[in-house]
């Protein structure tokens, strides 16, 4: 018996058939995604100019000044407009939305698990950045405070030890926006505890060596402040004359024509006399 041979004609028209029946039931679900994303960028366009224009009434965009202040970001050379910011990225969050629900309306399940996997990470990207932000502005205000601080105790490295802080606060506000985000950082925090330790370690050490002078000055201040104030008259090493300036690290007398500068720490060592 010869083997029966199939029969193409038929099977190429059922083929045909079934492509065709497939186009037509999916066209409804194309239009009807194209309609839903439509409507999603005009409600997403219209949404983000209304808040956009209301937080720049309401002053939002003064927080952004701010952040422009700040020598790094002034190094950019770009201005931040928190207004515009939150504005386009509630334009995309309401456009993925909608983008969600037309892939549902298309019926494809991998576009949308991609899309709805994304439209999640959005929440966990703004908080990261709110992060990023109140990190950074906490960072430049311990650097200015440091700065302050040092330049108080007529400390030279001011501006050295401010940068160095506003660094490390930066370096730690970065990671920890990034586990915020969902990403993780176990590797890079490792390493960023063994560079902090290594760099703190050489420069505690070689400040210390370096500022052991200025330590033992500020120290003695603390401990004499009280005794010695301007218009006395004191002798110490043989030196007469009048206070007219006590500091952090220094004491100032008036002797004669001339004056003289007594660091602190001669006063804790040397046997000092009050004229008055």
């Amino acid at each position: 018996m010869n083997p029966q041979l199939p029969n193409i004609t038929q099977i190429l028209i059922n083929t045909f058939q079934t492509l065709i029946a497939q186009f037509i039931s999916f066209v409804p679900k194309l239009i009807g995604a194209v309609v839903v994303l439509g409507i999603g960028v005009l409600v997403a366009k219209l949404v983000s100019a209304l808040v956009g224009r209301v937080l720049k009434q309401a002053g939002f965009d003064r927080i952004g000044d701010k952040l422009n202040e700040i020598d790094v970001i002034r190094q950019l050379q770009t201005e931040i407009k928190l207004s515009e910011i939150v504005s386009k990225v509630l334009y995309y969050f309401i456009l993925l939305v909608f983008i969600t629900a037309a892939t549902e309306t298309l019926g494809v399940a991998a576009i949308t698990g991609m899309v709805t996997a994304l439209v999640n990470f959005i929440p966990k990207l703004i908080a990261a950045a709110i992060m990023l932000q109140v990190g950074v502005l906490i960072a430049d205000v311990l650097k200015k405070g440091v700065i302050s601080l040092c330049a108080s105790f007529n400390i030279a490295s001011g501006r050295l030890l401010g940068t160095v802080v506003f660094v490390f606060i930066l370096l730690i506000t970065i990671i920890s926006a990034l586990g915020q985000a969902g990403i993780n950082t176990e590797l890079l925090e490792s390493s960023f505890n063994l560079l902090i330790g290594g760099v703190i370690f050489a420069f505690a050490v070689g400040y210390g060596l370096a500022s052991r002078d200025v330590m033992a000055n500020l120290l003695s201040s603390f401990y004499t402040k009280n005794k010695f104030k301007e218009g006395q008259r004191i002798r110490v090493e043989g030196i007469t004359g009048q206070i007219i300036s006590v500091d952090g690290t220094t004491l100032t007398l008036k002797t004669g024509d001339s004056t003289t500068t007594v660091p602190m720490q001669l006063l804790q060592t040397k046997t000092v006399e009050f004229l008055d």
